[in-house]
């Protein structure tokens, strides 16, 4: 399955200063990111207990863990560019509530 990646090589890594919360800004972009990746993938099928040599209760049980896991690697190689947006208007707001 070929899933369009961004490409993050060319953005730097935030390096906050103490006390600034844009890093906890940037991790829960990430989060809402993930989280949503993983209620597509759940929704596209991705996970879903195979009808033949299936996994049983089992694989029922853990689909889900697997699709989260997948989510996140999604979003650790640069995702689909939601976190960025959410992380930006973030940092607006608490900009504009200062």
């Amino acid at each position: 399955m070929d899933i369009p990646i961004h490409d993050t090589a060319a953005r730097p890594r935030l390096q906050p200063a103490p006390g600034d919360q844009t890093v906890a800004l940037r991790r829960a972009a990430e989060a809402m990111e993930a989280s949503f990746l993983a209620e597509m993938l759940k929704a596209a099928g991705v996970g879903a207990p195979r009808a033949s040599f299936g996994g049983g209760v089992g694989e029922e049980q853990f689909a889900s863990f697997l699709t989260e896991a997948h989510a996140a690697a999604i979003v650790e190689r640069g995702g689909i560019g939601l976190a960025d947006s959410l992380f930006n208007a973030l940092v607006e707001r608490s900009r504009a509530d200062r």
